[in-house]
């Protein structure tokens, strides 16, 4: 027991050995979490993937400098990815849910013409879309571009013609 207290430390004042100790085995844990939690939670990044990321890292944090207990953390970790588990499968299975939880995605661009009002309501201007279609459509040549999206990750996608 007296070993584990050197090497990990109890309490605030911890040294450099212990909370270096406490960050490798949170990077193991954090593994076993992003397992546990799926690809979703760092590939697909929307606003509730982004949710998890940060949360994660602001609760793990806590068990490294020692600002909270090891276990409590731990365990809470395990709840925020279960959590998040639950809500991509509902997202999976039920399209109303995901509109809730994610949005829609938006056309800023059809037949022709940007759409101002929903570029207002997406908080984009032209230039932004423009730099979404030269990086998806590889062009900027707005008459071979069907239409310009603002998908429900933030990410602006575009189809050609």
């Amino acid at each position: 027991m007296k070993l584990l207290l050197i090497i990990f430390g109890e309490g605030k004042d911890l040294n450099a050995l212990q909370m270096s100790s406490r960050g490798i085995v949170m990077f193991f844990i954090a593994l076993i979490l992003i397992r546990i939690s799926g690809r979703r939670s760092f590939g697909v990044r929307t606003p509730l993937d982004n949710i998890i990321t940060i949360s994660l890292g602001a609760v793990m944090s806590r068990a490294i400098v020692g600002a909270s207990d090891f276990v409590p953390v731990v365990v809470c970790c395990l709840v925020i990815v279960l959590l998040h588990r639950l809500f991509g499968w509902l997202i999976a299975h039920s399209k109303a849910f995901g509109k809730f939880i994610e949005g829609d995605k938006m056309v800023l661009f059809e037949h022709g013409q940007f759409k101002p009002d929903i570029m207002k309501k997406a908080l984009v201007c032209q230039e932004d879309i423009m730099q979404g279609v030269r990086k998806s459509a590889l062009t900027e040549d707005m008459t071979k571009i069907e239409k310009v999206y603002m998908e429900r990750n933030g990410e602006i996608s575009s189809m050609r013609k």
